[in-house]
């Protein structure tokens, strides 16, 4: 919940109250250190960086070097830069109506400073919220000078100011983030031309517009995203560009399944029940891909892969559930051939696989299949329901089969409770629950060879 801002109105007031004005780097190594400090997470949300990623960033923070992220899609780059607002003052004076939101103890701008001579301490304040110190810009190569530093407003000019008054400059996004952080995503994508433009932002912290003599003091941290240069064949960062960022801090994929399934439950806005053993196969699925020499591993396979296969097979669920009328919508396994139907779009795969691509998508998924239900149903007796499938047993389920059906039609086997030790182990309750349990052990007796299995129509039938 959003604290109210201060109820000071004016520079004196805000002097007479002890506020003191704190350089951006200084708020921020003061801000990080509090919260390490006292234990606190600064990094909500953040899964798999804790021993890798997160101490370098903190250090340059601490250091008060901008910051380059590089790392191949989907593994969190962004996010970890929006975070970096919460290491921000909730609240943050500026001087009402100024155009670069300048501290009242520290005017930077040729009005400002008019401003702030004629009114003392009288000048006006205005508090701004951390959210709005954030700025985030997507480089495109369309994306000009004017946009990133400013470029002279024809229409102040046509007002009747000179074209060498400074007040005719329309500052573009850094300066307007002047007292706070700026993103630029995917670096590399700016011409190389505009990225020159940030080169005097970053070193000695002014700007230049078509030849005015001014001198900003901006108080920026410029802080960016891109993919390795060996990938990114749409361009570069340059050289002069690279050497001012004080910290080029690489990325990566999470490193463990559980990992994994933490952003994918982070992330995931799902319509249905999952159970934690499909988020389990989603996570494999993923990894497999990302070890697959089918796959090319410098386009990488992104996290949001494994999120979008999780919404995927939630809506399934979901519809399933309403066209059958099952009260709870649980995903079941066999929700997951529709995530392939749709996920292929998503992965870039190697020169020589044309035509393999859905194969090779099913493989894995199978594998990953199989070291789900090893994890998890490893050391079950399950020769009594072999026999049974074998003797004539047959088990039918598809994407549009109710829960109920599909245990009605498991064969009974007297007094074994082997139904129940599975359900126990995938921590299945429910109907639905139990019903994808069951399909699950179904499943890993097919790929372990031990019973048949036909597929047609949307229709599967083990026996």
């Amino acid at each position: 919940m959003t604290t109210p801002p201060p109820a000071i109105t004016t520079t004196g007031q805000l002097r007479a109250s002890g506020h003191t004005h704190r350089p951006l780097r200084v708020e921020l190594r003061e801000n990080l250190l509090a919260a390490l400090a006292e234990g606190s997470d600064p990094w909500p949300g953040i899964h798999g960086f804790d021993t890798t990623v997160i101490p370098q960033l903190e250090r340059a923070l601490l250091a008060g070097h901008d910051i380059v992220l590089l790392g191949e899609r989907g593994q969190g780059k962004t996010r970890l830069l929006r975070s970096l607002v919460g290491l921000l003052d909730d609240w943050s004076p500026v001087i009402e109506g100024s155009e670069l939101g300048e501290h009242p103890f520290h005017p930077i701008t040729p009005a400002s400073l008019r401003r702030a001579a004629e009114l003392g301490d009288d000048l006006p304040v205005a508090w701004r919220h951390r959210t709005e110190r954030y700025a985030e810009k997507l480089a495109t190569p369309d994306t000009s000078v004017a946009d990133l530093i400013g470029d002279v407003d024809p229409i102040r000019v046509a007002e009747g100011r000179s074209l060498g008054d400074p007040e005719t400059i329309h500052y573009g996004l850094v300066p307007r983030s002047h007292r706070g952080i700026v993103a630029i995503n995917e670096l590399p994508d700016l011409a190389e031309r505009i990225q020159v433009s940030l080169l005097n932002v970053m070193e000695e912290r002014d700007i230049q517009i078509r030849g005015y003599i001014l001198r900003l003091d901006l108080d920026v941290l410029i802080v960016a995203t891109a993919n390795p240069e060996d990938y990114t064949n749409r361009g570069r960062i340059i050289t002069p560009l690279q050497d001012r960022f004080g910290a080029e801090i690489r990325t990566h994929y999470p490193q463990t399944i559980d990992e994994e399934i933490a952003v994918i439950r982070q992330e995931a806005d799902l319509v249905a029940q999952v159970p934690d053993h499909l988020l389990e196969i989603l996570a494999r699925f993923t990894r497999n891909l990302r070890e697959s020499d089918a796959v090319d591993q410098r386009a990488g396979v992104s996290a949001r892969f494994a999120i979008a296969g999780a919404e995927t097979i939630a809506a399934a669920a979901l519809h399933r559930a309403t066209r059958q009328h099952e009260q709870v919508a649980v995903a079941r396994p066999v929700d997951l051939e529709t995530a392939v139907d749709v996920l292929g779009g998503k992965i870039e795969f190697e020169t020589g696989e044309e035509g393999r691509e859905r194969a090779i998508l099913e493989h894995l998924l199978r594998t990953a299949v199989a070291e789900t239900a090893r994890a998890h149903l490893a050391g079950l007796d399950t020769r009594i329901l072999v026999e049974a499938v074998r003797d004539g047993a047959t088990v039918m389920t598809g994407e549009q089969v109710p829960a109920a059906d599909v245990l009605e039609a498991m064969p009974v086997l007297g007094e074994s409770d082997l139904y129940d030790k599975v359900a126990e182990r995938l921590d299945a309750g429910t109907p639905g629950e139990r019903a994808g349990a069951l399909e699950l052990l179904l499943e890993a007796l097919y790929l372990d060879r031990r019973i048949g299995k036909d597929s047609a129509a949307g229709e599967t039938v083990y026996g």
